[in-house]
């Protein structure tokens, strides 16, 4: 495939915020800052730097502040912060984030357990925070249990649209389906993202997924061929909700670019660059972490031929 006709992606980075939430100990802030100053020069089109909700809510991202304002800022990468509501906008704006990210759940039974709150007033928040923001940032809405909920089980297409048009009608382009639980599969994947495209052509749609079940780059293909050209990933697949219960890892990065890469995809990323930074992480975390083309290596590496074989 010539490099004119490939597709372009943009790999999306949600390590620092969606991975180390969840983590047993504090990441230090000068490693956090570190690990986004090598991130940002792979190649990867967004960064999700952190959160700004309340430290006692999510004791581990506590240094929002210090990480957002610290980090070198990269010609074309997006840094982005997950906000829960006007205050935690106030904060993330006087850090200059590029983008705010808003979420919710699509089930009722999720939006309550993650963030104490009503659907409604769910969205009442969201219009909160547009009228706050009025231009200052771009905005992403984020949308937890698009493809099934751990308590609800499954959700209705039809409530996932309705969600979706209510973003959309707060002046809200740009929005992400997400497999927040991993209970996505690929024939579902496709027909709910083909939907959304073919119902919102201009809509600034990302994906996704969690490979809590080891689907996450099927599923990945599977929102791919139905057009869309935005994923979120996590370096060394590190992450999950901790108000899902058994939502382990978001899909890993360097395997999801190392598999496009694969397919003749440009993904604009650094993959060398990458595994090596991934590679950091056991030791930044204090723990192995799933990821497995950092261990294996990517698909051209060659080893050399054994004496048994060269010999004959």
């Amino acid at each position: 495939m010539s490099t004119s006709s490939r597709k372009k992606l943009y790999i999306q980075e949600v390590s620092v915020r969606d991975g180390f939430q969840i983590e047993p100990r504090f990441i230090p802030t000068e490693q956090k800052i570190e690990l986004i100053n090598a991130l940002s020069r792979t190649g990867l089109a967004k960064i999700e730097v952190t959160s700004f909700t309340s430290p006692k809510a999510i004791p581990n991202l506590a240094d929002a502040e210090a990480v957002m304002s610290q980090i070198d800022r990269v010609d074309g990468v997006i840094y982005a912060a997950l906000v829960p509501n006007v205050r935690g906008c106030e904060r993330a704006l006087a850090c200059n984030v590029d983008e705010i990210n808003l979420f919710m759940s699509a089930s009722h039974t999720h939006n309550l357990a993650n963030l104490r709150m009503t659907q409604a007033q769910s969205l009442e928040q969201f219009r909160q925070v547009v009228d706050y923001i009025d231009g200052r940032a771009a905005i992403n809405a984020s949308l937890s249990t698009a493809f099934g909920c751990p308590f609800d089980g499954e959700v209705p297409e039809a409530t996932v649209l309705d969600l979706v048009q209510r973003y959309i009608d707060m002046g809200i382009q740009a929005v992400s389906l997400c497999d927040t639980t991993g209970v996505a599969n690929p024939a579902q994947v496709a027909r709910l993202c083909d939907t959304v495209k073919q119902r919102w052509p201009d809509l600034i749609l990302t994906a996704h997924f969690h490979d809590t079940r080891a689907m996450g780059l099927a599923n990945v293909l599977a929102a791919l061929h139905a057009g869309v050209d935005r994923f979120d990933a996590s370096l060394g697949g590190l992450g999950g909700c901790p108000f899902a219960p058994g939502a382990s890892g978001n899909v890993c990065t360097e395997d999801m670019v190392h598999m496009l890469d694969a397919m003749g995809y440009d993904t604009g990323v650094d993959l060398t660059r990458l595994l090596e930074i991934s590679r950091l992480l056991p030791e930044i975390v204090g723990h192995d972490v799933p990821g497995q083309v950092a261990k294996a290596g990517p698909y051209t590496r060659r080893y050399p031929v054994p004496d048994a074989v060269r010999n004959i």
